[in-house]
C-alpha cells in the first residue's frame, strides 16, 4: 500500500509500504479520509513526545471502511463505515489499524467521510473540554485561534450550550464565517487587540504562547481556562503565575490534552457529538480536500496557519 513517510524534519515522501495487519483487539481500515493536524506538524518536527521520528507515518485520525479484525474483536465491525483514533499514528496511508475501543460509527450521523475527520480529534477536544469546564447556557466565552480545527467546533459547542461566544481570528473573512458557527463578538487581532477590560467565564485557548498569561487575567471569578493547544508556543512557568495574583477570584485552568481520555469517556463524547449533529448546532469545517500524493504540501499548509477548520487527505 501507498503511505506518506516522515523522511525528516522538513520532508514527507509517499512510499510503498507493507500494509499491516490487525492484532488483538484491533481492525483494518480502508481509509477513505484522513485528518491532517498540527500534531502531524510537531511530530514531523521531531516535537511529539511519543512520534516515532524518520521512517514513521504521521496522522492520528481516519474515516473508512473496516475490512478486517484481529483476534478477540467483533466481526460485526467488519463493513462499518467508521471514524477511528489512532493511538500511535500511522493515518497517512491507504489502510490502518486501529484500536476496536477507539471506533465511533459513522451511521445516522450525516457526514462523510471528509467531514468525519474534520470532526476528528478536534471534536473530541471541543466537546470534552467544554464539558468537563462545565459551560452554561448566559456564559460568556473566549475562543482563541477560532479559525483553526479545534477553534471552529469549540465555538460552535459553546453556542450550543447557550453560551454568548467571542472568537478572535485574523481577518474579517473568518470572522464572517465564525458568526455563522455563532459566534456573538468577533475580534479580528489584525486590526484591534482584545479590549483589555472585557472578562469572559471561560476561555477556549488553542494558541498559548506569550499571550497566555494576559489572557489569563481576562477571566472572571470562577473562571475556568481551557488550554488545548499550544499553536503560539508552549506556556512558560512564569505566565502561570497569573493564577495566584488572581487567587481571590477562584480561577481554574484545565490543561487538556486527548491522549488522557479512556475509551469509554470518548464514546460518550460521540454521542453528544452526534446529538449536535442531528440536531444542526454542529458541523464538520473542512479548509480542503487533497490526494495523498499531496501530504506534504497539505502539512505545510496547516503548518501555514492558514487553514478555516480541517485540511483533508483522500488517500483513494
Amino acid at each position: 500500500m501507498r503511505a506518506a513517510i516522515v523522511k525528516s524534519r522538513q520532508e514527507l515522501t509517499l512510499e510503498e509500504v507493507a500494509e499491516p495487519a490487525p492484532a488483538r483487539g484491533h481492525v483494518l481500515i480502508e481509509v477513505a479520509a484522513v485528518g491532517v493536524g498540527f500534531v502531524d506538524v510537531i511530530a514531523r518536527r521531531g516535537e511529539y513526545y511519543d512520534f516515532p521520528g524518520p521512517g514513521a507515518v504521521p496522522g492520528v485520525e481516519v474515516a473508512g471502511l473496516v475490512t478486517a479484525v484481529g483476534a478477540g474483536t467483533s466481526e460485526e465491525w467488519i463493513g462499518q463505515e467508521v471514524l477511528a483514533v489512532l493511538p500511535a499514528f500511522g493515518g497517512y496511508a491507504e489502510r490502518a489499524v486501529a484500536d476496536a475501543d477507539r471506533l465511533f460509527p459513522l451511521a445516522g450521523t450525516g457526514v462523510d467521510a471528509a467531514g468525519a475527520v474534520a470532526l476528528g480529534v478536534n471534536a473530541f477536544v471541543a466537546d470534552i473540554a467544554s464539558h468537563r469546564a462545565g459551560i452554561r447556557a448566559g456564559e460568556r466565552v473566549l475562543v482563541l485561534g477560532a479559525g483553526g480545527g479545534i477553534g471552529v467546533l469549540a465555538t460552535q459547542a459553546a453556542r450550543a450550550r447557550g453560551a454568548e461566544v467571542t472568537v478572535v481570528t485574523s481577518s474579517a473573512e473568518r470572522g464572517a464565517r465564525l458568526r455563522a458557527l455563532g459566534a456573538a463578538h468577533v475580534v479580528d487581532r489584525t486590526r484591534s487587540p482584545l479590549d483589555d477590560g472585557d472578562s469572559y467565564d471561560v476561555v477556549v485557548d488553542t494558541v498559548a504562547g506569550p499571550a497566555l498569561e494576559q489572557n489569563l487575567h481576562r477571566l472572571r471569578p470562577n473562571g475556568r481556562y481551557l488550554l488545548c493547544g499550544a499553536a503560539g508556543g508552549p506556556p512558560q512557568p512564569e505566565a502561570l503565575a497569573a493564577l495566584l495574583t488572581d487567587f481571590h477570584r477562584s480561577p481554574t485552568l484545565f490543561a487538556f490534552s486527548l491522549n488522557s481520555v479512556r475509551p469509554e469517556d470518548l464514546q460518550a463524547s460521540w454521542q453528544r457529538i452526534t446529538a449536535m449533529l442531528r440536531d444542526g448546532s454542529l458541523a464538520p469545517v473542512v479548509d480542503q480536500r487533497s490526494p495523498l500524493t499531496d501530504a506534504d504540501a497539505a502539512l505545510r499548509r496547516v503548518e501555514s496557519g492558514t487553514p478555516f477548520g480541517k485540511v483533508v487527505l483522500l488517500p483513494r
